[in-house]
């Protein structure tokens, strides 16, 4: 074997192993989770051909995102999807600021003077008559489409570019067990009543939380503290009562079985899409290239729910300096106004 041969095969060797501790990894998540799981026969074994298609899938998934956008005053007035996000500069350090867990990070890491970070936002689309230029005369009821970002969210962070798209990833994953239980939840044909509200109270129990992808794209968490330490508590007791519970052990394997189908089929319950479209510098979007404006593209993430909803997000990278002082309440006072 030649050298070249040599390092090619270890190459993939540690590949192979990085993918072996990541699905083991996965599997500890998805059955924190759904503990009962863990009943099924050859568990582990079973889920770890399923959880192996979904990580290659989150791979893929994670690899498309574009490189972060510089969050800041002068990338406002450059990079025209930021321009596009944020009305004016000045409400990047308003909004980056009332996010807990930048503050907790950058508290976490004092090294560090910048963070990288996902960015969700509500996405309007208003229709509206406006006016516009056709040749030399000027019309004033011209349909026009206006986009709107708002709701900006920041609660995923990481040191770094590779970090930040490794914790995506496990959401991501984590999302997909989610889906399997909201399919167990709802399979009154073949659930037991007690083992059906149960599960039910635990998915309720763990989107209060702000697990999966909810809490990438910016899904808002219990506010108060007592109340997150209550579901938390919640959660723990939800578990044991899923560990006690008699059941089946046909009925085990039902749980089992379409928790594995959705892990073997990751793209049919879990998807990024993404919007290219031309604006101008007020959001309003262009038909035709000759008009003035620029293209932007971000991502849309599908949210669970009833019904599910769609949120913008773009990835970012935000410097601690742009952080306002703490202590001035931005929560409450965006509250009273």
């Amino acid at each position: 074997m030649g050298i070249l041969d040599w390092l090619i095969n270890r190459g993939e060797d540690r590949a192979e192993q990085e993918e072996s501790e990541r699905v083991t990894e996965a599997i500890e998540r998805i059955l924190a989770i759904n503990p009962r799981l863990g009943l099924a026969r050859r568990y582990r074994e079973r889920l770890t051909e399923a959880v192996t298609v979904s990580v290659r899938y989150e791979d893929a998934l994670v690899a498309s995102l574009p490189a972060p956008h510089e969050a800041s005053a002068a990338a406002w007035s450059s990079d025209p999807c930021i321009r596009a996000f944020f009305a004016t500069p000045d409400d990047m350090p308003r909004i980056f600021s009332r996010s807990r867990e930048l503050r907790a990070h950058f508290d976490r890491y004092p090294e560090t003077v910048e963070a990288y970070a996902v960015l969700g936002m509500t996405l309007t689309e208003r229709h509206v008559l406006g006016v516009a230029l056709e040749g030399d005369s000027i019309r004033n009821d011209v349909a026009q489409t206006t986009l709107c970002f708002s709701d900006h969210r920041t609660r995923i962070c990481g040191r770094t570019e590779v970090e930040l798209r490794q914790e995506i990833g496990r959401l991501l994953v984590d999302q997909l067990a989610l889906e399997g239980l909201e399919m167990l939840a709802t399979d009154r044909r073949n659930l037991v009543a007690q083992g059906r509200e149960l599960l039910r109270e635990r998915l309720a129990l763990l989107q209060s939380q702000g697990a999966g992808v909810s809490s990438m794209v910016g899904h808002e968490p219990q506010d108060d503290a007592e109340e997150l330490a209550r579901v938390q508590a919640r959660i723990e007791e939800n578990a044991n009562d899923l560990a006690a519970l008699r059941v089946p052990t046909n009925l085990i394997e039902l749980e089992f079985e379409r928790v594995c189908e959705v892990l073997s089929d990751p793209s049919t319950h879990l998807y990024i899409t993404k919007k290219r479209v031309r604006i101008d510098l007020m959001n309003v979007v262009q038909e035709t290239v000759t008009q003035a404006g620029h293209e932007i593209e971000f991502d849309i993430a599908r949210l669970p729910g009833n019904p599910p909803q769609m949120r913008a997000f773009a990835l970012v990278r935000y410097r601690r300096d742009g952080l306002l002082p703490d202590g001035l309440h931005i929560d409450a006072a965006m509250r009273a106004l």
